[in-house]
């Protein structure tokens, strides 16, 4: 009996010795490894005749599974800053040791040997590979060298904007600013201000010299409006006139204390019976008696026989009898 083997690919032990490679299930298995690795394979090879330079993000560091070798290959190649494109995966298919571990992996899972050129790299293609890569880093270093331009002459730009705007406010007399408020008084037909030293607040404004302002240029264009004067009531201050606020006068009602504040026990029990009456079915017996009329004692609601006396079939006899009666008097009536 054959010592029992196991397969990688079938991820099962076997004990019918070399049959196991024929069978069904094994090449079924053999197949989708080399189709599921075959797509990247074929884009490592279009790498070969122009290589692709980035600049390196984390998702370069990704693997891709070799199952010729049985292990993780890196896809990319960085290095520093760069990364070209399939350079990881293109090297390990070149190399000796892949060659090696692919004739073993054809001659122990009986592949088609037609197909096994295609996971391999010949040195010719390998060394193509490299004069691409060159050319690639060239071409990347003369972009950069480009947007590095670009971005100085932005900046440089940007700088004399600054510039042009900032130095005119430098050269400027200091004292040119200050005199820049009264030439716009002056523009505008007003004079300057001249306060005594000894004079209140309201002796200041009266001493202003003012003169009417000319009339601006938009006010002319848009619509008139009407001044319909100071709407002040009259014997009555507000608080720009040194008036008591309204929230501050205490107002005669509260200020005697004779009013309770809030509604009275008596009220609160009367809402507490009616929020209880809310609650109760509104159809129940009784729901619309006025409780506040006057009744006698021996008063009691007709809705039944319950305080006749005899037995209940007696009442029941009754009952018959007297809705008999009543169905028969419409009957009298229309004859």
């Amino acid at each position: 009996m054959a010592p029992p083997q196991r397969c990688p690919l079938c991820r099962q032990t076997f004990f019918c010795g070399r049959g196991h490679v024929y069978s069904h299930k094994h090449q079924r298995q053999l197949k989708g490894a080399l189709e599921r690795f075959l797509p990247q394979v074929e884009a490592a090879r279009r790498a070969v005749r122009a290589a692709q330079v980035e600049c390196y993000v984390p998702e370069h560091d990704r693997c891709c599974w070799c199952p010729c070798c049985g292990c993780e290959v890196r896809k990319h190649l960085s290095h520093g800053n760069l990364t070209v494109l399939h350079g990881g995966l293109l090297e390990h298919l070149a190399s000796p040791e892949h060659k090696k571990a692919t004739n073993k992996f054809w001659w122990e899972n009986k592949a088609h040997a037609q197909v096994k050129e295609k996971f391999l790299i010949s040195p010719p293609d390998y060394a193509r590979f490299k004069k691409s890569m060159v050319k690639g880093l060239d071409s990347y270093e003369e972009r950069e060298d480009e947007m590095a331009a670009q971005i100085r002459e932005v900046e440089q730009s940007r700088q004399e904007v600054v510039r042009s705007v900032l130095e005119p406010q430098a050269e400027s007399d200091p004292e040119e600013g200050s005199s820049a408020p009264e030439s716009w008084k002056a523009a505008n037909g007003l004079a300057p201000l001249s306060f005594s030293h000894g004079a209140s607040s309201s002796q200041q404004v009266s001493h202003l010299d003012l003169q009417p302002v000319a009339e601006l240029d938009w006010m002319e264009t848009g619509p008139h409006l009407t001044f319909i004067g100071h709407q002040d009531t009259p014997g009555v201050g507000n608080i720009h006139s040194g008036a008591t606020p309204p929230w501050m006068i205490q107002e005669e009602e509260h200020s005697s204390g004779s009013l309770p504040i809030g509604p009275s026990y008596e009220e609160f029990l009367k809402e507490k019976e009616k929020q209880k009456l809310k609650k109760l079915p509104p159809d129940r017996v009784g729901a619309n008696f006025d409780h506040s009329s006057n009744t006698s004692a021996g008063w009691l609601p007709s809705f039944g026989r319950v305080w006749n006396n005899g037995r209940r079939w007696q009442s029941r006899h009754q009952f018959k009898t007297e809705a008999a009666a009543r169905s028969r008097q419409p009957h009298k009536g229309k004859s």
